[in-house]
């Protein structure tokens, strides 16, 4: 599978998977499926270990991406349950062998049997590298965001939490405060400008172009 070395953050189904450095490892951003889903295969330059966060869709676009450009796949998280994040995922792991994570509120509708349970504040390590976990509760019970701290660059990896424009989809008000304040407290308060946000769907974005509206979504409530 041919990788776009130039990276702009905007891909899709119909374009080739954007591969970028970071100090330490690399980051593949590929568009599955009919609902656009971004997959992310994140891979540690010292050891070969990798990462994909969401088996979204289109089994075979992801396993030659993996086959190709995954040494050695260590761990598949799905970011949370909404099943056009996970139509791929019986068969990556079935197929590579690969344990997979998800947060344990979000477990139960995955189409297999999750081998770790993420929770707030855990550490997932793929070989060299490290990516914290960050429940935020709202768009689902279990939605998790994933933080990659390279060098000094901060790569935040937000499912459907957190898009170019605001927070993601909400059932309801309570639901809609619940994800905006975990979103203002765990990560607004906590990272700086400078942190990429890798969205579920459509192009890539940083805190400091989002952190202005804060007060602009909580008052129109979505």
């Amino acid at each position: 599978m041919q990788l776009d070395e130039h990276y702009t953050g905007s891909v899709s189904a119909e374009t080739a998977p954007q591969r970028k450095k970071f100090p330490g490892g690399t980051l593949t951003k590929i568009s599955v499926g009919p609902m656009d889903n971004n997959a992310y295969l994140i891979v540690c330059e010292s050891t070969g270990k990798a990462l994909l966060i969401d088996a979204a869709n289109d089994v075979a676009r992801l396993t030659e991406l993996l086959d190709e450009h995954a040494p050695e796949l260590t761990l598949v998280v799905t970011t949370h349950q909404h099943p056009d994040h996970w139509q791929a995922l019986a068969d990556i792991v079935g197929g590579t062998g690969s344990p997979n994570a998800a947060h344990a509120l979000d477990a139960e509708p995955l189409p297999v049997t999750v081998d770790r349970e993420l929770a707030h504040g855990d550490v997932i390590e793929v070989g060299d590298l490290a990516l914290q976990v960050i429940h935020l509760r709202g768009h689902t019970p279990g939605s998790v965001a994933l933080l990659l701290r390279a060098g000094d660059q901060k790569h935040l990896f937000t499912g459907d939490a957190l898009f170019p424009g605001g927070p993601g989809k909400t059932g309801s008000p309570e639901d809609f405060t619940s994800l905006l304040d975990d979103l203002q407290q765990r990560v607004f308060d906590q990272l700086p400008d400078d942190t990429v946000v890798y969205p579920g769907h459509g192009r890539d974005t940083n805190l400091g172009i989002e952190r202005p509206h804060l007060a602009e979504w909580r008052a129109r409530g979505w």
